[in-house]
């Protein structure tokens, strides 16, 4: 298993992982070609050196899971730096095998490469087996979140 950096050809498969839950298919837009907002997105998240969108390849170099990790300074915690897990997903033909675990382990591990003093994320509450893993994970739900959608 292999963690590289996404490249824009990589789009249509992330976008297709990103579109195959419940909640993903009411939000994305998964036809080919791929909307220009994915494209423009992908751009601005590419040159952003504070986003990491990375893609998860198996022994035969297929994509089989993606996240993005965003470093954020913060003067709080005394200038700290705070990771942001998102999007984490893995192929659906590839569930049940631990790959979710290995993506979460990468995830935490470059963060503390990073100097971030924690790793947050938020999950949507209709996801309750979402949520107990990350429990299993080691996170705790600590805050409460707010939301402003426009």
């Amino acid at each position: 298993m292999k963690f590289r950096k996404a490249k824009k050809e990589d789009l249509t498969v992330i976008i297709g992982m990103l579109a195959n839950d419940k909640l993903g298919k009411l939000r994305e837009d998964f036809t080919e070609p791929l909307s220009e907002k994915y494209l423009n997105a992908f751009d601005k998240i590419d040159q952003d050196p504070n986003q990491n969108l990375i893609v998860v390849e198996n022994d035969q170099e297929e994509v089989i899971g993606t996240l993005q990790l965003t470093f954020i300074q913060y003067l709080t915690y005394q200038g700290g730096i705070r990771a942001q897990i998102e999007a984490v997903r893995v192929r659906e033909d590839q569930r049940g095998r631990g790959l979710g675990e290995r993506i979460f382990q990468w995830a935490i591990e470059k963060s503390k490469a990073e100097g971030a003093h924690l790793l947050q994320l938020t999950s949507d509450k209709k996801r309750p087996d979402a949520l107990r893993f990350y429990e299993k994970l080691g996170f705790k739900a600590s805050h409460e979140g707010f939301k402003m959608h426009f």
